[in-house]
């Protein structure tokens, strides 16, 4: 059964897309602070936030390969995008003029199959896709990916199981960490290793620099396939 690996990049949509109301809701809790220092640090800690929300924010990449092949597609929003060169023949870099088509691209994409691998897809990548499909009118070819939490298919989310389902808390010997950590301690290239995070998308992409984008996010993918490869060989026993 082939085996696709995903993971997407969002970023805050513009202050138009949001009415006076929606706006003043968002930003209230700051508006509580009486010192303007502490209130203005909280505007800025909840404008980043609204990455995080799909109704805040849109997908501007999904990066994604065959686990057993190793052959992909990375999708992006770049309306004026320019072809650079490739960084493995085995990847195609896919530019999409806006939100709608890139949604349109990955769906069909993923209707060729049953299991997904991720990292943190049931608690951010998945509800934020099916979310933001629902939001543009984006048929979802995949609605089975939030199913049975305690089952690895038909997804495998690596942060549930490297966690054995949050069994520690927050504190205990399998408490969760973020990506990089978990790559650091098992020997694979971490994707921030080249001086970009997900931190820095909302400026990339301002700054028109997609293929940035695009590449940080394909190096979150091949991280996962190699971090979901040790998980199957040594905590799985699957070879």
């Amino acid at each position: 059964m082939a085996t696709l690996v995903f993971d997407i990049e969002t970023s805050s949509l513009s202050r138009e897309h949001f009415d006076e109301a929606q706006w003043e809701y968002l930003f209230r809790d700051a508006e509580r602070i009486p010192d303007e220092t502490a209130r203005e640090q909280r505007r800025g800690e909840l404008q980043q936030q609204l990455n995080l929300y799909p109704f805040t924010a849109q997908v501007v990449c999904i990066a994604m390969l065959n686990a057993d092949t190793a052959r992909g597609q990375v999708q992006f929003i770049a309306a004026d995008f320019e072809e650079g060169a490739a960084s493995d023949p085995a990847v195609e870099f896919v530019p999409c003029m806006d939100e709608s088509e890139l949604l349109n691209a990955f769906w069909d994409v993923a209707r060729h199959y049953d299991q997904v691998v991720t990292f943190n897809g049931r608690g951010f990548d998945v509800p934020f896709l099916y979310l933001r499909s629902a939001v543009l009118n984006v048929p979802i070819t995949r609605k089975n990916w939030l199913g049975y939490r305690f089952a690895t298919e038909p997804h495998c989310d690596l942060a549930e199981q490297l966690t054995f389902y949050g069994v520690s808390g927050r504190d205990g010997a399998a408490r969760r960490f973020n990506l990089d950590f978990y790559c650091k301690a098992f020997g694979i290239e971490s994707p921030k290793s080249h001086g970009v995070s997900g931190m820095d998308v909302n400026r990339l992409l301002a700054e028109g620099r997609h293929r940035e984008i695009a590449e940080y996010c394909l190096r979150d993918v091949r991280a996962t396939v190699e971090l979901h490869r040790i998980w199957r060989e040594r905590l799985v026993g699957i070879k």
